[in-house]
């Protein structure tokens, strides 16, 4: 079966083309500038590969000059869209440069050095396919595993654009050759693919992006950019299986701003938003970037923390201390911050139900001691597995865990 290259191209024309506009089209329906930046790249990619394979008997020199440039552009912009994608600015710089380095070239190397120009123009290209891997690559939402393809296609995107450029000088020569042969043939459809697998991964990317989003909503408090209580829920979940294989301990911490409601009497509830904000940052400030932090209730905090309980209370300490002098004032009248600590910790594999409840009996403890101070559970509370065990192995019903205020294993639990 003969198939007509010429036809091949201009089918590769359009459906580079059409799925320019629909990433231009859906870019704006979904206000993602990056599928601006893809949706131009593919409309240059489309006009480069048209003119070059479908009217380079009928184009000048001069012409024939813009259009690769304009192809060295399109790589560019594809460049640009992962930058733009991950939350970096463009490098308007970086758009032209290679363009403007191919143009250079022509304009300096003399006529007989066509190789030359043909190996400065590609490995032009091949730069800002792996500028554009490496984009990719710095993104650590998800696994390398998961993240491949998206790694991958940029790359072969950046060399579809530039290869008709290439394969046309070194094959079509006067003879027409590039013309006729297979590889154009072969190429052809290869670019149509590469073309549709380009978008299928971008909106890959782009559904990724927007279940994180989701997912992200609905796991922080909006309000102080920490865990709310599901999210830090979910988060010390796994560090505690973390912390298990390894056989290290963990810690708990809950926090109790201090009098917080007579500070939204006296001042309102913006100036309490204020506090907590301020309480959350010194959460942060304060602590490791390995430590888990978030809240919980109204001006209730919490964290876990990946070590011994004697390191935990020196980071409950630096806490409480750098909350208690911030000095700050509202309407020029001086606010009190102090926050109260509760701090368990407890062996490998202890739940986090467990945790907490041991933490918050030492939260009132601090409470009930003067407030503005760091309390450690009495005792160290046990897993409930471990309750469990112990429960049935000395059979006595309703059997409370020591250290865990309100937390009673029966028996019949077990």
């Amino acid at each position: 079966m003969s198939l007509d290259t010429s036809t091949l191209y201009l089918v590769a024309t359009m459906v580079a083309a059409l799925l320019g506009v629909m990433l231009l089209f859906v870019g704006r329906q979904q206000k993602i500038p990056a599928l601006y930046w893809w949706g131009f790249a593919y409309l240059l990619g489309a006009i480069s590969v048209a003119f070059w394979t479908l009217a380079s008997a009928m184009i000048g020199e001069a012409l024939s000059l813009a259009v690769n440039s304009l192809g060295l552009v399109a790589c560019a912009m594809v460049w640009n869209a992962a930058r733009v994608f991950h939350g970096r600015a463009p490098s308007w710089g970086g758009l032209f440069l290679g363009a403007l380095a191919w143009i250079a070239a022509i304009m300096t190397l003399p006529p007989e050095s066509e190789v030359l120009r043909l190996t400065i123009g590609a490995a032009i290209v091949a730069a800002y396919a792996m500028l554009t891997a490496h984009e990719l690559g710095l993104e650590r939402r998800t696994s390398v595993q998961r993240n491949w393809p998206a790694m991958l296609v940029p790359l072969l995107h950046g060399f579809v654009l530039m290869l008709p450029i290439v394969l046309g000088d070194l094959l079509h020569g006067d003879t027409g050759g590039f013309g006729t042969s297979i590889w154009a043939t072969l190429f052809a459809i290869e670019l149509v693919l590469y073309a549709v697998g380009t978008v299928f991964v971008i909106f890959m990317l782009v559904s990724e992006r927007a279940v994180t989003v989701h997912k992200v909503a609905a796991s922080c408090d909006p309000l102080t950019g920490l865990f709310n209580r599901r999210g830090f829920s979910e988060a010390t979940s796994r560090m505690i299986e973390r912390e298990a294989k390894a056989g290290r301990p963990i810690t708990v911490m809950i926090f109790d701003i201090d009098h917080f409601k007579s500070i939204n009497d006296r001042f309102g509830h913006p100036a309490g938003d204020e506090v907590l904000k301020l309480f959350a940052s010194v959460i942060l400030q304060s602590l490791r970037i390995s430590d888990l932090s978030g809240r919980i209730g109204g001006e209730e905090f919490a964290a876990m923390l990946p070590c011994n309980l004697d390191e935990a209370l020196l980071a409950a300490e630096r806490v409480r201390e750098t909350f208690a002098t911030c000095g700050i004032a509202i309407n020029e009248a001086p606010v009190v911050t102090t926050v109260s600590i509760g701090v368990a910790g407890g062996p490998t594999g202890t739940e986090l139900e467990v945790l907490l409840a041991a933490a918050d009996t030492a939260l009132y403890q601090a409470k009930r001691g003067g407030r503005n101070r760091v309390q450690a559970a009495e005792e160290t509370p046990l897993s409930l597995e471990r309750g469990r065990r112990n429960v049935a192995g000395q059979s006595a019903p309703g059997m409370t865990v020591p250290g865990v205020r309100g937390v009673s294993i029966g028996a019949s639990t077990g």
